[in-house]
């Protein structure tokens, strides 16, 4: 079970939004991580087959998914951003309908329905309309439709987009109970919806992957590039535009806690702190991304 993406690339007129992205996805959950912009949807929507590619490919076992064409599609899952549903159904007639899209027979369309739906916490609720629901059971239900099939290959686009941190937290122990023998990508802007779940995480900026590795391993690429400096409040609040600060805490007494990210020390008696994954989220995608300008980068992980 293998995801090949060859030199993949995208253009929209002179734009290009994805540019030359090649990986090899196995079994396992990976984290698609950029700013809003940065080429994620564009990626999965030609991962998906949504959307053709203006140079490169998409294979899957070796094969083309453009020769295998409804074989493809029979083991792929999809939430887009944008999930459309009916309001007017209920939660099991718009999973018996999808299932009826998918070619599921009507006996096993509503076996499985009913097994998903509670699998993703809205047992009881099959019967309301979709309209009643909360966001964050839409999206429950937009997972739901996505495994109806079993799919080999799961594609979620920015799936806790307006959702509540517990929501948040509830959709990442979903994806993760069933992500069992399954290629799970999941593309996101938060860092902390990928950070617990993802066995690798690849960031993604200007349509390129810029990095790519295990979040352990990505963390130790941000050491010695967060930093804290202890100042008075007022000079803390003049510094917005003048460094990347991840977090300014204030104490008593009228002085603050800085926390940011640079190559080298910005403020007196900055002292080197451990990083996080949001360290280094904060650092690759500082504007104007002196780290990239400057051509420095980080070496990829070929092993996590």
């Amino acid at each position: 079970m293998e995801l090949q993406l060859d030199r993949l690339t995208r253009k929209f007129g002179p734009k290009i939004a994805v540019d030359r992205v090649s990986a090899t996805l196995s079994a396992g959950v990976y984290g698609l991580l950029g700013a809003n912009g940065a080429g994620k949807t564009t990626l999965m929507r030609m991962i998906c087959g949504v959307l053709r590619p203006t140079g490169g490919e998409v294979s899957y076992d070796g094969v083309p998914i453009s020769h295998l064409g409804d074989a493809y599609r029979s083991l792929l899952g999809y939430l887009p951003q944008d999930f459309g549903y009916y309001p007017e159904f209920t939660a099991l007639d718009f999973m018996e309908y999808m299932a009826a899209l998918k070619g599921i027979g009507r006996h096993d369309a509503r076996a499985r329905s009913l097994r998903l739906l509670d699998q993703v916490g809205l047992a009881g609720e099959e019967r309301r309309r979709i309209r009643t629901f909360s966001g964050g059971m839409r999206q429950r239900l937009g997972i739901a439709q996505a495994v109806l099939n079993d799919p080999e290959v799961l594609v979620l686009d920015e799936p806790t987009a307006g959702l509540d941190p517990k929501e948040r937290v509830r959709f990442r122990n979903l994806i993760a109970s069933l992500a069992q023998d399954k290629i799970v990508l999941l593309s996101t802007h938060i860092v902390s919806d990928v950070e617990y779940i993802a066995d690798r995480i690849l960031v993604m900026r200007g349509g390129a992957i810029v990095l790519s590795g295990s979040p352990a391993h990505l963390v130790s690429e941000a050491e010695g590039k967060v930093w804290e400096a202890t100042l008075p409040a007022r000079e803390a609040e003049r510094l917005e535009g003048r460094l990347t600060a991840s977090n300014i805490h204030y104490l008593d007494g009228g002085a603050a806690c800085v926390r940011y990210v640079a190559d080298a020390p910005e403020l007196a008696g900055s002292v080197s702190v451990a990083p996080t994954l949001e360290d280094l989220y904060l650092y690759v995608f500082r504007e104007p991304g002196p780290a990239l300008a400057a051509g420095v980068h980080f070496k990829e992980d070929r092993h996590g």
